[in-house]
């Protein structure tokens, strides 16, 4: 999931403000995952007339007119915002900041043997039309990985996948040939389960692609309204939840508008036209650290906001932004010259100067905070940091002399575009000969996926339960004429990384030692070989009102340590659900 928010001039602002003053209700409309760069449209306004104290805003992760609501769809182009998660959901969820799972759909899932995974669903669970969502329901959604080799998860479950049984309407035993541990963990939590009456009677084609305009989900929210501005979603009555777990929404109706201009969002939040902000919105940190005005919610803002964090960084983190060289050239095949690299650029400076410190900078090894467990403390001898003197030491042993040598990332995207400019600047300080170069998005990831570049910003390594899905993106084999589904964009061939990367999947979860020796056997290989260099930790972007709604998923709520992020990824597989339904009215306790 790229997950990135287009920055725009601050002295725009005011115009985009007023204008979003004169309609405050909605406008705009991956992760994913989901890539999140906001466009250049004017602002627009809902074509939907619900009450106010009744309906929550949000706004940050569409980026055209919401049609498709199949559960399947997100590598076929993307479903609309809350299609798994609203409408549809998984077994179990997962909690970065916690780094801890949840059952959900499930009771309990366990390895009853080494080859045998036995769910437990739970009881009275139902569809959004009133039909009980069992056992059968589970094993048609996991068997569709062996019968539709175009599911999202039929790669990574469906070759070792042996068959599934129903020993009641309620357990589900899963068998494996030889089972992927990591990979199944991750469909668990990353996959929604389809009902099966409804999928069985679609082509192969229509269960990955279909629009599924009438869902029949098992999800909190039903399908209410949709246009080209926004998707409105409004309460499941008869959503399991309410019974089992004593959850409910405080809000009848869920309104996710179609991306605007972030000046724009901005004046939304403040003007109270947004709730629930994903957008990258520059400058926020100045207002919720402003001082807090009488009347205002505890820890917000002068202007009522929030964010995760009520200090710097502010958010999350989402994922890893690197500066990706391309091995199969020179100089960047030189592992001298990428060291160079590496001690040349300060993280530091561009979490300070171009994110105000909304950021953090990155680990060397790139993992993502909740990772940190997995990184001991024998790293720190391999680790780098800036320093310009060992670049230039680096450097003059690479054999490089001079060739220019471009830094690529997407026009448009002018955070990243700033921090390239910024990259360049402390390359050409140690002897590299640093272009920056803009093109369009798409030429962009034509150039990464056909190894047509030198350097390039990239930020395809996101959160995730464990480091292997982040090393499976640097060392996946084989290395393809053309690169596909962000693996591996470096080019970088170890084949000895490789299969440590596969072994992972074969060690049963419950030998931690064991897998945290092949973890520490692939982060000393990266460090020592440098395939990615990380630089920053992009933000998990989320801003908040409380001009109509309180208890957001912030940091300082002991209660709702959850996620606060609508984005494809999040919203569906992590606790994005029990951050809403911990929402209640402004004025109320």
């Amino acid at each position: 999931m790229s997950i990135h928010k287009r920055k725009m001039a601050t002295g725009l602002v005011t115009a985009f403000v007023a204008a979003a003053l004169i309609a405050p209700l909605l406008t705009i409309g991956a992760s994913g995952a989901a890539t999140n760069h906001a466009r250049q449209v004017a602002p627009r306004v809902s074509v939907t007339s619900l009450p106010r104290d009744e309906t929550l805003y949000t706004s940050g992760i569409s980026y055209g007119a919401p049609t498709t609501w199949n559960p399947m769809a997100f590598d076929a182009g993307g479903f609309a915002t809350g299609t798994s998660g609203l409408l549809y959901e998984t077994l179990f969820l997962y909690n970065p900041v916690t780094n801890s799972y949840m059952p959900w759909l499930a009771r309990s899932g366990t390895w009853t043997t080494p080859s045998t995974y036995t769910i437990v669903l739970r009881n009275g669970l139902t569809w959004s039309n009133g039909t009980a969502l069992t056992c059968a329901d589970v094993a048609y959604t996991i068997m569709l990985a062996k019968t539709n080799s175009a599911v999202p998860y039929a790669g990574t479950i469906g070759p070792n996948l042996s068959g599934v049984s129903c020993t009641n309407t309620t357990t589900a035993v899963v068998t494996f040939s030889s089972p992927e541990y990591t990979q199944w963990q991750s469909f668990l939590w990353n996959s929604p389960i389809v009902n099966k009456s409804v999928w069985s009677k679609l082509t192969p084609t229509e269960q990955v692609t279909g629009a599924n305009a009438h869902p029949i989900g098992s999800g909190p929210m039903l399908l209410y309204a949709a246009n080209d501005q926004e998707v409105v979603y409004t309460d499941n009555p008869n959503w399991w939840a309410t019974k089992d777990l004593g959850l409910k929404f405080h809000f009848k109706y869920l309104v996710d508008l179609v991306n605007i201009p972030n000046p724009v969002a901005l004046g939304l939040l403040l003007s109270g036209g947004i709730d629930w902000c994903n957008n990258f919105v520059a400058g926020i940190g100045s207002l919720v650290s402003s001082p807090a005005s009488t009347g205002v919610l505890n820890g917000t803002g002068g202007d009522g906001l929030l964010t995760y964090y009520p200090t710097a960084p502010y958010m999350l983190s989402a994922n890893t932004v690197w500066l990706e060289p391309n091995t199969t050239k020179f100089p960047m095949s030189n592992l001298n010259f990428r060291k160079a690299l590496a001690y040349a650029i300060d993280p530091s400076q561009l979490a300070s100067v171009i994110y105000d410190n909304g950021v953090d900078p990155a680990n060397p090894t790139g993992l993502l905070p909740n990772l940190d467990p997995y990184i001991p403390a024998s790293m720190k001898q391999y680790e780098f940091g800036y320093n310009p003197a060992k670049a230039k030491a680096f450097l003059a042993k690479s054999g490089y002399k001079g060739t220019p040598v471009t830094i690529q990332d997407p026009d448009g995207w002018t955070d990243w575009n700033s921090a390239t400019d910024l990259i360049v600047q402390e390359l050409k300080a140690v002897g590299i000969n640093a272009v920056a170069y803009f093109p369009q998005d798409p030429a962009r990831n034509a150039n990464l996926t056909s190894g047509t570049y030198d350097l390039a910003l990239d930020n395809n390594a996101t959160v995730d339960a464990t480091p292997w899905s982040y090393f499976n993106r640097v060392f996946a084999l084989p290395i393809l004429k053309q690169q596909s589904a962000q693996l591996n964009w470096e080019r970088f061939s170890d084949p000895a990384a490789w299969a440590l990367v596969q072994k992972i999947g074969s060690i049963v979860p419950t030998d931690t030692a064991a897998i945290q020796a092949v973890y520490t056997q692939l982060e000393t290989i990266f460090l020592q070989n440098l395939p990615e260099i990380p630089l920053w930790y992009n933000g998990a972007w989320a801003q908040f009102s409380t001009k109509y709604w309180h208890d957001y998923p912030t940091s300082t709520s002991p209660n709702d340590q959850y996620t606060p992020q609508m984005w494809h990824g999040w919203v569906g597989a992590m606790t994005t659900v029990l951050a809403l339904a911990q929402l209640e009215p402004t004025g109320t306790k």
